[in-house]
C-alpha cells in the first residue's frame, strides 16, 4: 500500500510516502440475534474470537482454515443496497461445537453448515455460527451465509482515512486493508488464512464489476441487470479481495512478457489508461526478472473516482484511488504481488516484509531507469537524524499505528544494509529463493533472517536486531 498525502518533513516530500491504517483489533457493530435451533453438542470445543495474533486479539478465528470462498454479491449502486450469499470451504483444526466468522453490519438472514440449518448470533463483528452436529477435527464443512443490507466502510481519520466496501457515485471502491473485507462478505479476515476464491458481482447494465483473478464469464440477469464472474485460483489474504464496480473504460491484453494485463479506468482518469496499462506490463516483466515468475495469472491496475489518497496491492489488480499513479507508485504496488500477496505475513507484527520490500522496489526502480541508486537514496534518508522512524522499529507492530513510516522506509533501509553486507549475487539470490521457498503461503521474519545467513554463510542477528528491533538510529 501506498499514501499519496505528502508529508510535512522535507526529506520526506521528496516521495510520495506510503501509509495505511491499523486494524482496531476490536468491532463497532450493534449485536443482532441469531435464528435456528441446534442440537446441544457436548465434548466439543468453541473456535477461538481471534486468529492468535497477539497484536490484534479478535483479528481473524480459529478452529478452521478455509479453502475457498464463493462471494455472490448483487449491488445497486442508486440504492447502495448489497444482497451476498457466502459459501465458505473449510477445514476444522479442532474439535468444533460453534465457530466465528468476521462480519461487520450486514444483517445475516441464514446460516447453514453442510446443508443443515445453523444456529447464529451476533456479537459485534464476530458472526457465532454454531452448526447442528458437531465438527471433528480434520473435518471439511461448508458454510453458507446469507445477508444483506448497506455495506459500511471502516473509517479511522487518524491514519488510512477510510477503507474496506466504499460506496461511489456510479458503484463502489473496494480496498480492504487490513481489516475491510468484513465490510462485504463474511470471511476469516487475518492474513494468516489463506484461500481461493471465485466472485458473481451483479450490477445494473452499464456498469463493470471487478475482481481479482481472472474473468470467467459476464452474462445478462434479470431486471437488466449483468454478472461478472471472476476467479482466483491462487491462494489470497482476505484483505486483498475486491468487487469494485462502476462505469469503468478497459484496456485488455498481454505484457511484452505474454502475461495479461488488465487495465481500467474511471471516466474522469480516461487520460491515464494508457500508461496504466504500458507501465504496469513494463514492471510486471521487470519484477519477473528481478524477484522471479510472476506469481499469478493476470497483471494490471485500476483507478477509480474515489479519492481514497491510497493505493493498495489488491492481488492481479491494484486499486488507485483517485489519483493517476506514477510509475513509482505502480513498481511498488506490483512488487507486492510477490512481497505480501503471493508471500504473506503470518502475523502483522512483520508488516515490514510487506512494505519494506515494496518500497525497497521502488529504490530499485530507480536503479533500473536510472534517476537514482538505492545507496543514495538511502544516504538521503538517513542523513536525517531526528526522523521519528528511529524511535520505533519496524520488526515490532504498533497497533494504533500499525502503516508506520518505520515499516516501509527503515524497512528498505534494513535490505540496504543488507545488500551491502552480503553483496549483490548473494542479496538477490536470498529475494529469489524467499519468493519461491515461501510462494503462495505465509513467512514471518525470523524466517527471512535464517534464510540470510544461511545463503549468505554470515551471522546476521546484530545487523536484523539493530535496523528492525531497536528505538534508535543504527550506525551506517
Amino acid at each position: 500500500m501506498r499514501f499519496t498525502r505528502q508529508a510535512t518533513a522535507a526529506l520526506v516530500a521528496l516521495l510520495t510516502l506510503p501509509a495505511c491504517a491499523p486494524s482496531d483489533g476490536a468491532a463497532a457493530t450493534p449485536a443482532a440475534s441469531g435464528k435456528g435451533t441446534p442440537a446441544p453438542v457436548a465434548d466439543a470445543g468453541a473456535g477461538a474470537p481471534g486468529i492468535g495474533d497477539s497484536d490484534f486479539p479478535l483479528d481473524g478465528n480459529g478452529g478452521y482454515d478455509v479453502g475457498h470462498y464463493g462471494v455472490t454479491i448483487g449491488y445497486t449502486p442508486a440504492t447502495k443496497h448489497l444482497d451476498g450469499v457466502t459459501t465458505i470451504d473449510a477445514t476444522a483444526t479442532q474439535p468444533l461445537s460453534r465457530f466465528n466468522l468476521d462480519l461487520r453490519g450486514l444483517e445475516v438472514s441464514e446460516v447453514t453448515v453442510d446443508g443443515a440449518k445453523a444456529g447464529f448470533d451476533r456479537q459485534r463483528d464476530e458472526l457465532v455460527v454454531t452448526p447442528a452436529t458437531a465438527l471433528a477435527k480434520g473435518a471439511r464443512f461448508t458454510v453458507k451465509v446469507t445477508y444483506a443490507g448497506e455495506p459500511k466502510p471502516v473509517k479511522d481519520p487518524s491514519n488510512l482515512g477510510t477503507y474496506g466496501f466504499i460506496p461511489t457515485t456510479d458503484g463502489a471502491f473496494v480496498a480492504s486493508e487490513p481489516s475491510g473485507s468484513k465490510t462485504w462478505f463474511p470471511n476469516n479476515d487475518h492474513p494468516a488464512d489463506k484461500a481461493t476464491f471465485d466472485f458473481r458481482i451483479t450490477v445494473p447494465r452499464g456498469l463493470t464489476a471487478l475482481a481479482n483473478g481472472e474473468l470467467t464469464g459476464k452474462t445478462a440477469a434479470p431486471g437488466g441487470r449483468t454478472t461478472f464472474t471472476w476467479r482466483e485460483t491462487h491462494p489470497m489474504v482476505t484483505y486483498l479481495a475486491t468487487a469494485t464496480l462502476g462505469k469503468f473504460e478497459l484496456r485488455q491484453g498481454r505484457t511484452p512478457g505474454g502475461i495479461p494485463n488488465v487495465a481500467a479506468v474511471d471516466p474522469a482518469y480516461h487520460a491515464a489508461l494508457g500508461k496504466l496499462y504500458r507501465v504496469s506490463g513494463e514492471v510486471t516483466d521487470y519484477w519477473s526478472k528481478v524477484f522471479g515468475p510472476y506469481p499469478f495469472s493476470a497483471t494490471g491496475g485500476v483507478v477509480d473516482n474515489f479519492s481514497a489518497g491510497y493505493a493498495l496491492e489488491n492481488q492481479t489488480k491494484p486499486m488507485y484511488g483517485g489519483f493517476d499513479p506514477d510509475t513509482s507508485i505502480i513498481a511498488h504496488e506490483l512488487a507486492h504481488q510477490w512481497f505480501g500477496d503471493s508471500v504473506s505475513i503470518e502475523r502483522w507484527k512483520d508488516l515490514w516484509l510487506n512494505e519494506g520490500f515494496a518500497t525497497y522496489a521502488e529504490w530499485l526502480w530507480s536503479e533500473h531507469t536510472g534517476e537514482s541508486t538505492a545507496e543514495a537514496l538511502f544516504r538521503r534518508q538517513y542523513a536525517v537524524k531526528n526522523d521519528p522512524i528511529w524511535k520505533y522499529p519496524p520488526g515490532r507492530a504498533r497497533p494504533g499505528d500499525l502503516f508506520n513510516q518505520s515499516v516501509y522506509r527503515r524497512g528498505a533501509m534494513t535490505l540496504q544494509v543488507l545488500r551491502r553486507a552480503v553483496g549483490d549475487e548473494t542479496f538477490f539470490k536470498v529475494l529469489r529463493t524467499w519468493v519461491a521457498d515461501h510462494k503462495y503461503g505465509n513467512a514471518t521474519t525470523p524466517e527471512f533472517i535464517a534464510l540470510a545467513e544461511r545463503l549468505s554463510g554470515k551471522q546476521l542477528d546484530t545487523l536484523f536486531d539493530a535496523w528492525l528491533f531497536q528505538p534508535s538510529r543504527p550506525e551506517a
